[in-house]
């Protein structure tokens, strides 16, 4: 299966690199550093040129001397833009470039500009108020981390542990042990419950983002610290109602705890539950004598119910293209299973593809 799960990672980066051309984005965009992410570890398994190569053409476009990102603005104060700079972190280490280093320093600027609710937790984004939602964990707290540890910000650790417990505790669902997309913490959107600010359900890829925003972020923290214990432990607890989800298949759902008949398996959140359980058994996070017989599971689903060869391409299927709360012109975004149900559905969605490209080239049976 370690075989095949990297034969299958280079075809779906060949595909990629056909499909999309010499750059896969016009713009600074989350998925596309995600997505990206995944081709330097593929890189670094195979040392392909070809991949290494498309990750420079991608930021080459972007940086600039100066240590200025062509697009980014931190003053739209948008928490997705961050995400982008945890591969600044592995070309400045590899080239010494210091326009990596001046663009990690501008996009680690934007925190202190980031609104925040009354509990201490960043806005989603500007157009977003007093809104938290596990998105933007993921977007923001890893990048947080590996500031803090690379370039000498130990204090920055607190406020990191601050973003995951004020979210944990707004979005938390007793009735399933999960985690609904966002929050309002003034509960004034419409989407919000008028009494815990919560949107409606459980999105899985907000799930999948939170699980990886803690496996990543434990990354940079040192173990010996009092945030390193609470956030594992919220890892562990996190993963442990998670598995309780995955179908007999090996996959999970695009509303987690629904089975409602339009509901369908969904691709993005299963690889990012896949990747979390790989990094954190590998990295002894996670107990393997729980958790290898899910992640095997959850592989062989990937590979069997997911991944599809069509002409000379491979795809990862049925991949949720989009999916958010709002803002107050856009009402179909309600969070109701109605709407979950209605956005479209991708072939080689980067939110999934990124993830499964890590956990692919570093997957051990």
């Amino acid at each position: 299966m370690t075989k095949v799960l990297m034969e299958t990672a280079r075809e779906i980066c060949d595909t990629i690199m056909s499909e999309f051309g010499s750059s896969i984005n016009k713009k600074w965009q989350y998925d596309a550093g995600l997505m990206l992410k995944g081709f330097e570890r593929v890189y670094e398994e195979c040392k392909d040129k070809r991949y290494r190569d498309y990750i420079d053409v991608y930021f080459d476009r972007f940086i600039k001397e100066d240590g200025s990102i062509e697009t980014y603005d931190p003053n739209v104060r948008n928490i997705d833009h961050i995400n982008c700079g945890k591969n600044l972190f592995y070309l400045y280490e590899k080239t010494g470039q210091e326009r990596y280093a001046k663009a990690i320093e501008l996009l680690a600027s934007q925190f202190a500009i980031q609104p925040r609710t009354p509990s201490g937790a960043y806005w989603h984004k500007q157009i977003y108020p007093n809104q938290v939602w596990l998105d933007g964990i993921f977007m923001g707290e890893p990048f947080a981390a590996e500031y803090a540890r690379k370039f000498g910000h130990p204090e920055k650790y607190e406020d990191i542990l601050c973003q995951f417990e004020t979210a944990e505790r707004l979005t938390y669902s007793p009735r399933c042990g999960l985690y609904v997309h966002g929050c309002d913490e003034s509960k004034q959107a419409f989407w919000a419950d008028k009494n815990t600010g919560q949107s409606l359900n459980v999105w899985g890829r907000s799930c999948g983002w939170f699980c990886m925003a803690l496996v990543d972020t434990l990354d940079f923290v040192p173990e010996d610290s009092p945030v390193f214990e609470k956030l594992h432990a919220m890892l562990k607890k996190v993963m442990a109602n998670v598995i309780k989800y995955q179908d007999e298949s090996g996959v999970w759902y695009q509303v987690m705890d629904n089975r409602r008949s339009d509901n369908y398996q969904e691709s993005t959140c299963t690889c990012m539950f896949a990747y979390t359980m790989e990094k954190g058994i590998r990295k002894g996070l996670l107990d393997g004598e729980i958790y290898a017989a899910p992640l095997k599971k959850a592989v062989d689903g990937i590979m069997n119910v997911f991944v599809e060869k069509r002409g000379s391409g491979t795809y990862i299927t049925k991949g949720c293209a989009v999916a958010g709360l709002g803002p107050e012109d856009n009402p179909r975004r309600n969070g109701t299973l109605d709407y979950y149900f209605s956005e479209s559905v991708r072939d080689n969605d980067f939110k999934g593809v990124g993830p499964f490209l890590i956990m692919a080239a570093t997957y051990e049976e």
